[in-house]
């Protein structure tokens, strides 16, 4: 029988025990043993804090943002044999997407908020600068780095691949490495996900390891810096909290624990209305899904009291109808729980609910090619508790499985008064269309919830239901959930950092943060900002502007283009009893004003404006002062690009615009989109002639079998099918990978060394020459370059077939070009 290998000091190790069997929860078969004896955990969480440590968190966090999604990526194309394993646990395939590629989604959304808005450094500046001292040469700011530790994450059986890939998403951006230890329980599926994440070589070494069984004395040597994760029961969970290694040091500890969540029916949600429908359809669907396996289900089912029949009734005949049995069957809607020993626990809690609660509905359903003997099936369960003010073993008990209880309400002080009874849940929801209601009911119960989830006809469609945390939403709740907090978009890596202040002058600050600081050294040079790339700009480079005397005719101009009339503007008489002592000019014009004086007419790197932050207008500007601007480039911010757009940069500016005397009339941040620079060679005719001054016959190839004139026989026949002459007759490129090849023209990644280009399958055909020698070639070569600029002049909208990547325009067969010429260049080391 396979015994499942832990991952530690960057080795894969067995157990040196007898282990845990782990069993198929479907057919009773022994899957796997999981072993953690003889492991030396003081070894792994050191070699964690040491290699792991050192190697994360010198990347920045772009960086870890792009190995987030090269790992997602990579796991998604195995992700076949993720589901083989997922059914062995009883899960669905509708389970097994949720924990699966529910896990990878949350790899993929955490990479996109890393590249759109976190820093390409190695630590994160946050919030603002603060002005310390009356002439502002003492500032502060605060900045954040990786806890200098290693975090033990400790994870529920209910989800292996989620469970892990959820911490992991955090704590691997966040620059910190981590212990995972899953449940035994599942597991099998956990390792092979563990063990691909490691082949694909794509984590730096330390970042990640895994031990595969019980957790032993791991605890025992966690110390400051360290943190722990743990998802699993509140008795649990408040244990390892009061350890003496955990409770003694400064060990970060974060629990999410099973809650009793809770659903509440609105009182007009009566029979016949689509909220009592959906009602019905969302609690059958968290007491099923993951057989109810889920820190997130539905265990307390509120409706009005007059409507308790109608909702037994409903839920009764929507239960009868969910088929349970093999996962692998297309029929099975419900699996089974994650094993015997799950069921036995179960079991024992669902007695308990009966010491004081009726059971109502125990489901008496036919397995589908299953049976209850071998398999952990069991079939859902609703109690009834008919005085949940008095009966308190539904707000108490937890039964971990397709259990729920139903029970009655008054107003919407009693409906959020018992919501409230469960003590700290990680989630309720609320159904209904009453907006009153709904408002008066979520704002009583939130103190005790981590989040509300409100449904009704109008979300309906796009809802992603009560039970599913979302990466960008925090998931945890208060008291008896845990006190924890995970996810909720950039605030989930904040339990990771360490946040400093930092106290300095201006150019002090500006070289900690890269950040520019009010106040700092500019650097002033002949080239103006805005023709730099993003590579080429650095923080501080500043311009100062000419002067521009503002008149009476440009306020009034200026209220007649924007329809701006306010009469401050415009009427000389209302002044009085008002800041303004004549007719002032518009805050958006001075800005205006500001922008005409510091861009460059130029055709540069900057593409676009892309936005504005934090403007203010502290002095009024008249008619006849004269405003000058200083604009300085404050931070870069590398970014992410898809598809068709130019691989760029944003590059926020400090613009201060000042008067006659000196006097700081605005301030203002703008963001400009600034192209990066391509590695590839431009279209210049004489460029292109230079380089290949360079190329004769005995010129040999890096790679490839062509010789230098027929690499250049190649790019003139490129060239020329870009003309029309002649058109070529198909694209070998499937319809469905089109686009994505297209898409591909405008990023900044090479050509690869061994593309086999389909229209030059036959080697005999590469092999035909069309010009006399080399020289004849190169010449032929520059005279349809210069034909094709001419082409795209005279003929803009012209489009013309590609073999690879389908009908081009313009734009497109310049990038093709540029990326081609480069590639063929380098492959004879002319460039």
């Amino acid at each position: 029988m396979q015994k499942l290998k832990n991952y530690i000091h960057g080795e894969w190790i067995e157990g040196t025990g007898n282990g845990i069997p782990l069993y198929n929860a479907v057919t009773g078969e022994q899957v796997a043993i999981s072993d953690t004896e003889g492991l030396n955990f003081e070894q792994a969480l050191d070699y964690g804090r040491t290699i792991g440590y050192k190697n994360l968190s010198s990347m920045t966090f772009y960086d870890r943002g792009e190995m987030l999604k090269k790992v997602a990526l990579y796991l998604l194309e195995r992700k076949k044999k993720y589901y083989e394993l997922s059914y062995k646990t009883g899960a669905t395939h509708v389970d097994s997407w949720v924990d699966i590629e529910g896990g990878f989604g949350t790899f993929f959304t955490y990479s996109g908020l890393a590249k759109r808005m976190l820093p390409n450094t190695p630590f994160w500046v946050d919030g603002d600068t603060q002005k310390i001292s009356a002439n502002g040469t003492h500032l502060g700011t605060h900045i954040l780095t990786p806890s200098e530790g290693v975090s033990v994450q400790i994870n529920a059986y209910n989800f292996p691949v989620w469970g892990m890939l959820e911490k992991l998403s955090t704590s691997l951006l966040a620059g910190v490495p981590s212990i995972v230890k899953p449940s035994p329980f599942g597991s099998y599926l956990t390792n092979a996900v563990f063990q691909d994440m490691i082949e694909s070589g794509i984590l730096p070494e330390g970042a990640v390891q895994l031990v595969c069984g019980e957790p032993g004395n791991i605890l025992d040597y966690v110390q400051d810096g360290d943190s722990v994760l743990f998802t699993g029961s509140a008795t649990t969970g408040r244990k390892l909290k009061s350890l003496p290694s955990v409770a003694g040091n400064a060990v970060r500890f974060n629990m999410e624990a099973d809650s009793l969540n809770c659903s509440i029916l609105g009182l007009e949600a009566k029979p016949g209305t689509p909220e009592f429908d959906l009602f019905i359809k969302e609690v059958r669907n968290e007491m099923t899904t993951k057989a109810g396996q889920k820190c997130t289900a539905i265990r307390r089912i509120i409706v009005p009291e007059n409507l308790i029949g109608d909702v037994q009734h409903a839920l009764s005949k929507a239960l009868d109808q969910t088929k349970i049995g093999n996962p692998l069957s297309r029929e099975t809607r419900m699996g089974s729980l994650v094993g015997k020993q799950q069921y036995d626990e179960v079991l024992r809690k669902i007695n308990l609910l009966k010491a004081e609660t009726e059971l109502i509905y125990d489901g008496q359903h036919e397995l589908v090619d299953a049976d209850y003997e071998n398999g952990a099936f069991m079939s859902p369960k609703l109690f009834l508790n008919d005085k949940p003010f008095e009966k308190n073993i539904s707000h108490d008990v937890e039964a971990f499985g397709p259990v729920s209880t139903l029970m009655p309400y008054k107003d919407a002080e009693e409906a959020a008064a018992l919501a409230k009874r469960g003590k700290g849940s990680l989630v309720g929801s609320i159904v209904s269309y009453d907006d009153q209601f709904v408002a008066e009911t979520s704002w009583k119960m939130a103190s005790q919830h981590g989040r509300i989830f409100v449904l009704n006809r109008d979300n309906a469609k796009e809802s992603t239901g009560h039970g599913s945390p979302l990466p960008t939403l925090m998931h945890g709740g208060p008291g008896r959930a845990g006190g924890g907090e995970e996810m909720g978009g950039l605030n989930g890596l904040h339990f990771f950092l360490q946040k400093t202040a930092i106290q300095g002058s201006p150019d002090i600050l500006t070289a900690i943060t890269k950040v520019y600081q009010q106040g700092a050294e500019k650097k002033y040079s002949d080239k103006h900002p805005f023709q730099k790339y993003f590579e080429e700009v650095e923080v501080g480079d500043s311009l100062e502007t000419a002067g521009r005397t503002v008149t009476d005719a440009d306020i009034v101009n200026f209220s007649n283009v924007s329809w701006d009339h306010f009469y401050a503007h415009t009427d000389a008489t209302s002044l009085s009893g008002t800041i303004f002592d004549k007719t002032v000019a518009h805050g958006y014009f001075i800005l205006s004003a500001a922008a005409g004086l510091f861009v460059s007419g130029k055709k540069g790197p900057v593409i676009a404006n892309y936005g504005l932050e934090n403007c203010s207008f502290f002095k009024p500007v008249y008619a006849g002062d004269t405003i000058t601007v200083y604009l300085t480039a404050k931070e870069k911010i590398n970014r992410g690009v898809k598809g068709r757009n130019i691989p760029s940069g944003v590059v926020k500016w400090l613009v201060e615009v000042v008067n006659q005397r000196e006097e700081v009339v605005c301030v203002a941040t703008i963001l400009t989109l600034v192209a990066k620079q391509s590695p590839f060679i431009d279209l210049n005719v004489k460029n292109v002639q230079k380089i290949l001054n360079g190329l004769t016959e005995t010129t040999t190839a890096k790679w490839g079998k062509m010789s230098p004139q027929q690499m250049i026989e190649h790019l003139e026949h490129g060239v020329l099918v870009s003309l029309g002459e002649p058109e070529a007759d198909k694209c070998y490129t499937p319809e469905e990978h089109l686009e994505k090849w297209q898409d591909s023209l405008y990023n900044h990644r090479k050509m690869p060394k061994d593309f086999p280009a389909p229209f030059l399958a036959d080697d005999e055909k590469l092999l035909e020459l069309r010009h006399k020698n080399l020289e004849a070639a190169k010449q032929a070569f520059l005279e349809n370059l210069k034909r094709f600029v001419i082409y795209y002049k005279e003929n803009p909208q012209a489009e013309h077939m590609n073999f690879v990547f389908g009908k081009l325009n313009k734009e497109m067969w310049e990038l093709m070009h540029r990326k081609h010429f480069t590639h063929h260049f380098e492959q004879f080391g002319l460039i």
